[in-house]
C-alpha cells in the first residue's frame, strides 16, 4: 500500500501533458477543494479528476477485478473510495464547480480524450 501513489501517477501525468499541449493552464491538487482535484481551472470553475479503474471501481474489465486474497477488506476499501468520490463530486457541484472524471482506461484513445477535454474546457485556451 505504501507504494501506491495518490499524486503524479502515470495516467495523471499523461492527462497533464495533454491538457498543457492544448494550451490550457491549471493548478494541481487544490487543498481547499473537496477531494483535492488533480487539475483545477479556477477562472473556468472546472476541475478534472484522473481515476484509476481498479481503485475507483470503474465499469471496465480492470475495474471489475475482484481481489483473490483478503477480499472483504479490499471490497470495503474500494467501496469507501466510491462513496468518498460521490460525496466530493456532490460538494463540488454544490459549490458551483464543473467536474470531469477521466478514467485510466480512457487514456488508450488519445483523440477521443482530447476531444472530450476540449469540449469540457471550451475551445479557447
Amino acid at each position: 500500500m505504501q507504494r501506491i501513489r495518490s499524486k503524479d501517477t502515470k495516467p495523471e501525468l499523461r492527462v497533464r501533458r495533454l491538457v498543457h499541449s492544448l494550451g490550457f493552464r491549471y493548478r494541481l491538487h487544490a487543498r481547499e477543494l473537496p477531494g483535492r482535484p488533480d487539475l483545477v481551472f479556477r477562472r473556468r470553475r472546472k476541475v478534472i479528476f484522473v481515476h484509476g479503474c481498479y481503485w475507483h471501481v470503474h465499469d471496465c474489465p480492470l475495474g471489475r477485478v475482484a481481489p483473490a486474497t483478503n477480499a472483504e477488506f479490499w471490497r470495503n476499501k474500494r467501496q469507501g473510495n466510491v462513496d468518498r468520490d460521490a460525496r466530493n463530486l456532490a460538494a463540488l457541484a454544490e459549490g458551483g464547480w464543473d467536474v470531469l472524471v477521466i478514467w485510466q482506461c480512457e487514456l488508450a484513445d488519445a483523440s477521443a480524450l482530447t476531444q472530450r477535454i476540449r469540449n469540457f474546457l471550451g475551445a479557447s485556451a
